[in-house]
């Protein structure tokens, strides 16, 4: 057989299995681009579906915990503290993900990873949706016990299993359950609430007033960055807040008012909400305290149960409690069991070179979640987070200054987003670095190792040296080794007079499909072009294009 024979035969052998992997990302976009003729949502109606993932009541016991050990000052101080942060880190990564519709591993791709660097953060990101869906889990199998008597065990199979069916299709399926449950939920946890402060006002006084089991009252730093670690856990939420983000449609002048409002809104503006439910959280642990007990008062379902007490009679005050938990439940687990699916095949498909399909990394992903729920990893939630949150803001800071330091102010690192395989290079060192010093040395700070003293301010150094790193490693390396070539070999421009993701298409030659300009690039070996997908999947790298760079 010839050269030339045999290279077609390797390369045209894969057809049915690209065929296959095309196909089943045509509804998630899983690894790609998500094209302008798919983002057919107005901005509102995206920015409403991507806040229909923040119903989750994680938010009401990290309040509590935080609030019951270091008292109400230092837990609202930390919650703001956090919010801060997760605002401004946020930002950034939320345009990029609107602007170019691109996920977060898309994004860290190009903003200091490279290729096959950004696939621990994909780690990363997929670990904490499993830890949160085990969380919102446990949450909602406390209800089931208390409203239906159901043992621990079989609440925590009850809210893993009922997911699988929702997360089977992607964005179309996700947009109209959050959208028609958001008014539902927010009249179940508003409600009582506004009754029991106007009804009560000295509970409002009460809550002011705890101090909290480990301190006086008084605020001091060491407690306020205790609890901010554990809040900035939830730093990474910004990664599903893009996966719905992306969806969103080009921005043009007669629509930048809304897309904007959209963007700020769902992206950063999450934490807002976020900040207010562990604020509210910390008030009905307070309320409770006495009523159940400081082992108790962190849950969810016993602070509802006794809000709704206040208002409604008796007899309907546990099955709403329970419709409440539920609701919230579904809402976010289906977020955590997408997203973390997209991650998981992200990772999987690039190391491997094979996609298995989106629907094996949901039930990888929730099994994941039901060992949690097993274990009973709500008893050490705060631990839990608080360690997992200097690795997640290593990761965010660290992506989050490379666009605004290193793209923005320096011009180190490309302008426009690239996450093809051919065009970057397989590790960047310039974030690769940042989020391992970053990492390293916070967990360090953590578990106590450089001194009782700095353990508190852990999710501070992660913070700090992502910062000051990522710009000096770009300086270092002077932007080196962000592109492995300049030109994709095709002659149509990416972008389109208003700089947004062109819509023109152009067939790939190895999944016969089209694709929008931004998805595909030139083949090294065919004079024609190749979707993204599948130079992932190209085991032998014939249509990756050449270094120039």
């Amino acid at each position: 057989m010839s050269t030339t024979e045999s290279r077609r035969t390797t390369t045209e052998a894969p057809r049915t299995a690209a065929d296959q992997a095309a196909k089943e990302t045509l509804e998630d976009y899983t690894l790609r681009f998500a094209p302008r003729s798919y983002r057919r949502w107005t901005p509102m109606v995206v920015a409403t579906t991507a806040l229909g993932g923040i119903a989750y009541m994680a938010d009401f016991s990290i309040g509590a915990g935080i609030g019951l050990v270091h008292g109400t000052g230092n837990a609202l101080v930390a919650i703001a503290v956090a919010a801060v942060v997760i605002f401004i880190t946020g930002f950034p990564l939320a345009y990029y993900g609107a602007r170019y519709n691109i996920d977060l591993d898309l994004i860290t791709r190009g903003s200091g990873f490279g290729y096959y660097g950004s696939v621990v953060t994909s780690v990363i990101f997929a670990s904490f949706t499993f830890i949160f869906f085990a969380l919102e889990g446990s949450i909602m199998a406390q209800g089931l016990k208390l409203g239906l008597g159901l043992p621990l065990w079989l609440g925590y199979a009850v809210s893993t299993l009922m997911v699988i069916p929702l997360v089977v299709y992607g964005m179309k399926a996700l947009s109209t359950l959050q959208v028609w449950t958001t008014p539902i939920w927010l009249l179940l946890m508003v409600g009582p609430l506004v009754y029991l402060i106007a009804n009560d006002p000295g509970t409002v006084d009460r809550f002011l007033a705890y101090p909290g089991t480990n301190g006086d009252g008084a605020v001091n730093t060491a407690s306020v960055m205790l609890g901010a670690g554990v809040c900035l856990s939830l730093i990474a939420q910004i990664g599903e807040q893009i996966d719905y983000l992306r969806f969103m449609p080009p921005k043009t002048e007669a629509n930048k008012r809304t897309w904007w409002t959209a963007v700020v809104m769902a992206g950063p503006g999450w934490v807002l909400l976020g900040a207010l439910k562990q604020a509210i959280g910390v008030f009905l642990a307070v309320y409770v305290l006495a009523e159940v007990g400081p082992a108790a008062a962190p849950e969810p379902i016993q602070q509802f149960r006794s809000a709704f007490e206040a208002v409604m009679p008796s007899w309907v005050v546990i099955p709403l409690a329970v419709v409440l938990v539920v609701i919230s439940q579904i809402k976010i687990n289906v977020t955590n069991a997408y997203s973390g699916s997209l991650a998981w095949t992200n990772s999987f498909t690039r190391v491997t070179r094979h996609y298995p399909g989106r629907m094996v990394f949901v039930l990888v992903n929730l099994a994941f979640a039901l060992v949690l729920m097993e274990a009973d990893m709500f008893s050490f939630l705060g631990s839990i987070l608080g360690f997992y949150s200097n690795c997640a803001i290593a990761w965010v800071v660290t992506v989050a200054t490379d666009i605004g330091i290193n793209k923005c102010v320096l011009k180190l690192s490309p302008l426009q987003p690239e996450f093809r395989r051919g065009m970057l290079h397989a590790v960047n060192p310039v974030g690769v670095v940042a989020f391992a010093a970053a990492s390293v040395l916070s967990i360090a700070m953590y578990f106590h190792l450089l001194g009782d003293a700095l353990q508190p301010y852990s999710p501070v150094a992660a913070a700090v040296i992502a910062f000051v790193v990522t710009p000096l490693m770009a300086v270092v390396t002077k932007g080196r080794y962000y592109l492995r070539r300049t030109d994709d070999g095709i002659d149509e421009p990416l972008l389109d007079a208003d700089g947004n993701p062109s819509a023109a298409t152009l067939d790939c030659h190895v999944c016969h499909q089209p694709y929008e300009r931004p998805d595909v690039a030139a083949c090294a070996t065919h004079d024609a072009v190749v979707c993204s997908l599948c130079l992932s999947t190209d085991k032998l790298g014939d249509h990756v294009l050449p270094a120039t760079a």
